[in-house]
């Protein structure tokens, strides 16, 4: 096991022993089911033991729920997607087929939007190019998000790289196009070939990771860029599906919600784990509640579903500072910090650059109307242009996670051969870890300055590096889950538990684990691990549900100094 220091166990002894069960209420009813109201229509996810059709025919027979909708089958999951009165739920659970119910929650896009980013440069993957002759050609990426416009800058030679367009929101019906602008985004980031800006004249190249990968279109979220788990949980059993035909060996979710129950039970991390074992890379941002104070715990144990796996990679941001090398780059201050809530895993996994990243955005989609600030003009590019480039400026965590898709992309076309456990280990084997210590940020908008440390919990293994990530000649095959993090009464001190299936099992991961002087005092001894803290029964975002998080991809456009 490795050990971490005693500076962080201040309030560490009351979460290990913290378990929170509404007395009384059904236990194949989740948690934040509980105060339902009657006459209240919810959408949920049912879980069945029998294959769904068995159940529908069992359902058929009994006593008629007049109530309930079918919206669709999770065959993923064994499960569908309904709608029904409140009324009805308990007779909904007491069906034993039914294994589990759950509400088919929200999910949202992780973007937090100037300079050039470089954080393509940053993070080598022009040496990618260069020394490996490496562009992603021939791997598979599907995209969990808003939707891909068909733009130049993913055609290549007359081909459009886009091969595959599906919508899973309802009543969207099949629009497959990028209403909100964040999935075109994400798929610039990823493979973006650089068309539209490296003319005569241009003073930056905008380009993705892997500029010559084929995407997939998996449209989940809506024009605000709402969308829910059994959206994408049905994504992700067409990814699946469609894994040989394609050639599918990574997929990017720049979308997440906050964390309600382990991620043993919950249904988002249950389909990444699905996709994983497929053998597709699963990569996830880990959220923008880095500045979340509301708990205490100066954003720490703030990480989203479904970035708490500890199979699938979570990808915090950070801030090249609009230059090319990484030796002024810092943490962003919203990067979401871990561990993760109920299971105390160490995340995220990696850092990389996640501030102000120039990438596609859709002239017409509302994150360029509604922030036209954030559009880049076209003189930027290519001088004497007018009006907007179809670039804009993005800053979150989901502006992170596609530089690690493509950064897996990269690795798979040199060796097709390679599980998910293989790139994820190799990637965190070779991170970076040069950020700074202690390092400050500033919002422009407000004026207020948060500070930011380089522990285990905000930056991971480090910031990716696919120069060093692809100089590796042989891969360990082993397992590569995130470690939990155990606390001992006895000896007062935290360890890092290394099974045979973590990652950190055979070699450490994270150069030192002893975090910065300060930190566990800023936990408190009750706030982030008390019995009376934010993991209780009605969730560690309150009741007023997700009308805060709704605001994630609009409250920090402007990124940070």
């Amino acid at each position: 096991m490795c050990r971490l220091a005693p500076t962080f166990i201040a309030g560490f002894l009351a979460l290990c022993l913290l378990t929170i069960t509404a007395s009384g209420r059904n236990p194949k009813i989740a948690a934040d089911l509980n105060n339902l109201p009657f006459q209240a229509t919810a959408r949920l996810i049912v879980k069945y033991r029998a294959p769904v059709a068995e159940a529908e025919a069992y359902r058929a027979k009994r006593a008629p729920l007049h109530s309930l909708r079918i919206m669709a089958r999770l065959d993923l999951l064994n499960a569908e997607a309904v709608s029904v009165l409140g009324s009805d739920l308990a007779l909904l659970a007491d069906d034993p087929n039914v294994e589990y119910v759950w509400p088919d929650r929200q999910v949202h896009g992780s973007a937090y939007s100037g300079t050039p980013d470089y954080g393509w440069i940053a993070v080598g993957a022009q040496a990618a190019t260069d020394q490996f002759g490496l562009d992603g050609r021939g791997i598979g990426v599907a995209v969990l998000d808003s939707g891909i416009e068909h733009q130049d800058d993913l055609i290549t030679a007359g081909v459009d790289r886009v091969v595959y367009d599906a919508n899973f929101v309802v009543p969207d019906g099949k629009i497959t196009q990028d209403l909100w602008g964040h999935g075109t985004h994400v798929a610039g980031i990823i493979g973006g070939n650089g068309q539209g800006t490296s003319g005569p004249g241009s003073q930056y190249t905008v380009r993705g990771i892997a500029p010559q990968v084929h995407l997939l279109n998996m449209r989940v979220l809506d024009g605000d860029g709402v969308g829910s788990d059994s959206a994408v949980i049905s994504a992700i059993d067409r990814v699946i599906h469609l894994k040989d035909r394609y050639n599918i060996r990574v997929l990017n979710l720049s979308v997440g919600r906050p964390v309600f129950e382990s991620y043993n039970t919950d249904p988002l991390c249950q389909a990444v784990q699905r996709a994983w074992e497929s053998g597709i890379v699963v990569v996830v941002a880990a959220g923008n509640e880095g500045r979340n104070n509301d708990f205490g715990t100066q954003g720490y144990g703030l990480i989203t579903t479904p970035g708490n796996s500890p199979f699938v990679i979570t990808v915090g941001a950070v801030n090249t500072m609009g230059s090319a090398t990484i030796d002024d780059d810092k943490m962003t201050s919203y990067s979401s910090k871990g561990p993760t809530a109920v299971d105390h895993i160490l995340k995220p996994d990696l850092v990389a650059p996640g501030n102000q990243v120039i990438s596609l955005l859709p002239r017409n989609s509302k994150l360029a109307m509604t922030h036209p600030e954030n559009q880049v003009p076209a003189g930027v590019f290519n001088s004497g242009d007018i009006g907007s480039s179809g670039y804009g400026q993005l800053s979150g965590t989901s502006m992170a996670a596609p530089i690690v898709s493509g950064a897996a992309a990269l690795l798979i076309q040199k060796n097709p051969a390679l599980t998910p456990a293989q790139v994820k280990r190799v990637l965190m084997q070779t991170a970076a870890k040069r950020l700074p210590k202690t390092s400050f940020a500033t919002d422009p908008n407000t004026g207020f300055t948060y500070e930011s440390h380089d522990d285990p919990f905000t930056v991971g293994a480090g910031y990716v590096d696919i120069a060093a990530a692809l100089g590796v000649a042989n891969i360990a095959t082993v397992d590569a889950k995130s470690p939990v993090v155990r606390f001992v009464p006895a000896s007062g001190n935290a360890w890092l538990n290394c099974d045979s299936g973590s990652i950190c099992a055979t070699a450490a991961m994270w150069g030192t684990t002893a975090l910065p002087t300060g930190v566990a005092a800023m936990w408190g001894t009750a706030a982030m691990w008390g019995t009376a803290a934010m993991w209780g029964t009605a969730a560690m975002w309150g009741t007023a549900g997700l009308d805060d998080v709704s605001k994630i991809d609009t409250k920090f456009l402007a990124g940070e100094r």
